[in-house]
């Protein structure tokens, strides 16, 4: 026996195609109690996008073309376009639904690529560049955090003894002090934070100027100052000493 169809997957249709395609499928999966990633699957099974196209394609092909009454005076004295070259910009920033335009991309991804990397791209297709960028920086900044956790040298005695190679005549030990180890978190910290300040200026120079993240960051760039400091006085100091092998035969501590 067929499985009956779900009559919220007509209702998850009817909000979004009210709403002019501008409606998120989070926000129509909350309002449905349903999670993102079904909606997402019935937006792309049902062809939503191709639909809305193809209603605004057949209502305009219904439309008698009358012209205007006769002697209408409206155009007199008004010469046209005199920049033709130019195109007429009254339509910009008023264009179709947001994500009609990406219908044909939605069916590239449906037609070369598994289904959950299709879904995938479904989803990032409807987020703002802003936000992926804002994304990024926060996945930056809770890896550098991450890492100065798992990095982290409690303090000069701090040392590190890691087995190397076992062989019949002994083991072989790598030896890791806490200068060593100090300098190889900060090289990575450097790194990392060189990344982090890349992605805030771009983020400072495409978000609106009233945009409450910029505060976060604030807090974000004190922490890249700092950091940039510290590595400068680790170098200052050229200690760049080898990390230390010791070979122990069996039998000695």
């Amino acid at each position: 026996m067929a499985r009956q169809r779900s009559p919220d997957r007509d209702k998850a249709f009817e909000l979004w195609k009210d709403s002019g395609g501008e409606m998120k499928l989070k926000d129509i999966a909350a309002e449905l109690g349903i999670s993102d990633s079904q909606i997402r699957k019935w937006k792309n099974q049902d062809e939503w996008e191709q639909k809305i196209n193809s209603n605004v394609t057949n209502d305009k092909s219904n439309v008698t073309k009358t012209g205007a009454p006769f002697g209408n005076k409206n155009a007199i004295g008004n010469s046209g376009n005199k920049n033709p070259k130019w195109g007429n910009k009254n339509a910009v920033g008023h264009g179709p639904p947001k994500g009609n335009h990406n219908a044909m991309t939605h069916g590239f991804f449906r037609k070369h690529f598994p289904e959950d990397v299709a879904d995938l791209a479904a989803e990032i297709m409807e987020k703002n560049p802003i936000d992926m960028l804002w994304e990024n920086i926060t996945i930056q900044y809770t890896a550098i955090i991450r890492a100065q956790r798992l990095m982290f040298v409690k303090d000069q005695e701090d040392m590190s003894r890691e087995v190397k190679k076992e062989t019949d005549m002994g083991t072989e030990y790598e030896i890791q002090f806490a200068w060593d180890k100090h300098a190889t978190f900060l090289n990575a910290q450097s790194r990392a934070m060189s990344t982090l300040s890349s992605l805030i200026r771009d983020f400072d120079k495409l978000a609106n100027i009233d945009d409450e993240r910029r505060l976060k960051l604030e807090a974000m760039k004190l922490n890249v100052k700092k950091v940039e400091a510290e590595v400068k006085k680790l170098s200052g100091n050229g200690n760049d000493g080898p990390i230390e092998i010791i070979v122990k035969r069996k039998g000695e501590d």
